[in-house]
């Protein structure tokens, strides 16, 4: 898919999408939900009343510590989720910060439940927080993010590279 085609499914994309609904992904090779990226955690988020949620198990590709999963792996996980709250809000954006609290750790081969949540708003400052959980409700990790709301052409400036 081209840079053009990206931007331009966009607006399907960044919109409120009824409670329950599967999100489409960023795009098909997007390292957190892309599908066609092999490399990729093929995340499948849902719409929920006030935020997103998914599950999400992490395998070999994620190893860190012998059965644990890798911190990146995991941050990259949060990152991604996050992102998906700007479909609520109508309008892409860009990391500004993550921050992120281990608090136990993150096994390969178990299922998650990760969700995640707008907490508040300051002109373009978007305040954003998110939890895995494990099957009996344990938070294993928790983050928080400031994510910066952007215009679309802030996307096809940077496409090229350094300029």
């Amino acid at each position: 898919m081209s840079l053009t085609e990206l931007l331009d499914s966009w607006p399907e994309k960044f919109r409120d999408h009824p409670e329950g609904a599967e999100l489409p992904s960023h795009h098909d090779h997007c390292l957190g939900c892309g599908a066609q990226n092999p490399h990729g955690h093929h995340l499948r988020v849902f719409s929920e009343s006030d935020g997103v949620v998914a599950t999400h198990t992490f395998d070999d590709r994620h190893v860190g510590a012998p059965g644990i999963a890798h911190g990146g792996a995991v941050a990259t996980v949060f990152d991604d989720l996050l992102g998906f709250l700007l479909y609520k809000v109508g309008q892409p954006a860009v990391t500004r910060s993550l921050t992120i609290d281990y608090l136990a750790p993150v096994l390969l081969e178990v299922p998650y439940q990760l969700a995640a949540k707008i907490t508040g708003a300051e002109g373009r400052k978007l305040f954003v927080e998110a939890a895995v959980t494990g099957a009996a409700g344990e938070a294993v990790a928790r983050a928080r993010a400031l994510f910066l709301l952007v215009d679309v052409a802030h996307f096809s400036k940077h496409a090229g590279g350094p300029g």
